[in-house]
């Protein structure tokens, strides 16, 4: 017996437990362990010899007596430095959680969750992983968990295509011409038990927010610039042609160039009432219209956003009058600001109409 192992032997009587070794002082022990029951040691006496299990001692017999001395070398502990899966398969599955969602292939989830990822790399390629390994490979290429957007099926990315590559841009091109001002144009409508975000409250006990058990609506068009000009009109009532043509004369009003008016296909924005009066004016207004089903093209958007979670969402009035109120001051306050209305156009979705 060397030197070395006669010290390991003697920390493993002292210490009682050979949990408390480096690997190589682990795999002493069960070379001397193993060796001292084939010379006629009993197991119980070997346990208590090296500071282990009587089990233990039985595991290791079967295992050198399977595998040889072999089986009983200290092995690499830790989380494996090599990923088990290949640089391939891994950038195979980037790709497919970048171009497509679960229900596109077929698995049982909407979203790209660990679970759905795991799923996928499973039926791909046969190989088992818990939730936190999947967790570290989509970190470690460059995944974060985000809210997504909502898309409609039935949009044409064909048409979103030729809007950004050739449509806009004439658009554009043709405003520069005729030293017209393009705005982006919506509407929306604000209810009273609208509510987003959140409050900080005790671990398991849900805030109650007071508000009125009444229920009231007010809507508001609205247009924005990339230069941070606001108009809007807040109004009661449903949003027919009327009501678009009244908030038409008064956007011609506060404007002192030709409007280019981009909006998207709504049945008021195409009505024949809102055409004719168009065919009149069209020295002054001309109506382009988005790509159908594709909000995420338009700027104004963003204002919607902002109104429903600043205006709507985060105040509780207590009828259609304080509602309305709250909304006028808070778009004024926005339409003198410009900064904040040019902000708008930073999102990547809408970047393209910043200039």
């Amino acid at each position: 017996m060397t030197f070395s192992l006669c010290s390991v032997i003697l920390s493993c009587m002292k210490n009682k437990d050979a949990r408390s070794l480096s690997p190589k002082g682990q795999e002493a022990v069960r070379g001397r362990a193993v060796k001292a029951v084939i010379d006629g040691m009993k197991h119980q006496e070997a346990a208590a010899v090296f500071g282990v299990a009587r089990g233990t001692v039985t595991k290791w017999i079967k295992i050198y007596r399977a595998q040889g001395e072999k089986g009983l070398r200290a092995k690499p502990q830790g989380r494996p430095k090599e990923s088990r899966l290949k640089g391939h398969q891994a950038a195979t599955i980037v790709r497919i959680i970048t171009d497509r969602f679960p229900d596109q292939l077929k698995l049982p989830f909407a979203l790209w969750t660990r679970d759905a990822v795991a799923a996928l790399i499973e039926r791909r390629y046969g190989l088992r992983l818990s939730v936190w390994t999947v967790g570290r490979y989509l970190r470690r290429w460059g995944f974060t968990p985000q809210k997504p957007m909502r898309r409609a099926f039935e949009q044409d990315p064909a048409a979103v295509k030729a809007w950004l590559d050739s449509q806009y841009p004439g658009i554009r091109a043709l405003a520069k011409k005729e030293s017209a001002e393009i705005h982006w144009g919506d509407e929306m409508g604000l209810r009273s038990d609208h509510q987003v975000g959140r409050t900080w409250g005790r671990k398991g006990q849900t805030p109650v927010v007071l508000g009125t058990g009444k229920r009231f609506r007010c809507n508001v068009l609205s247009t924005i610039t990339n230069r941070g000009t606001l108009r809007f009109q807040v109004f009661h009532g449903r949003f027919t042609a009327p009501v678009f043509i009244g908030f038409l004369r008064r956007l011609l009003k506060a404007s002192q160039k030709k409007v280019f008016l981009i909006v998207d296909r709504h049945p008021v924005h195409r009505s024949k009432k809102v055409s004719e009066w168009l065919a009149k004016h069209e020295k002054k207004i001309r109506l382009f219209f988005l790509p159908a089903y594709s909000p995420q093209l338009n700027p104004d958007e963003f204002l919607n956003n902002d109104v429903k979670a600043n205006a709507a969402g985060c105040l509780r009035p207590r009828d259609r009058e304080e509602m309305v109120s709250n909304v006028r001051t808070y778009l004024r306050s926005t339409q003198k600001q410009p900064a904040i209305v040019k902000k708008f156009f930073k999102a990547k979705p809408v970047r393209y109409a910043a200039c």
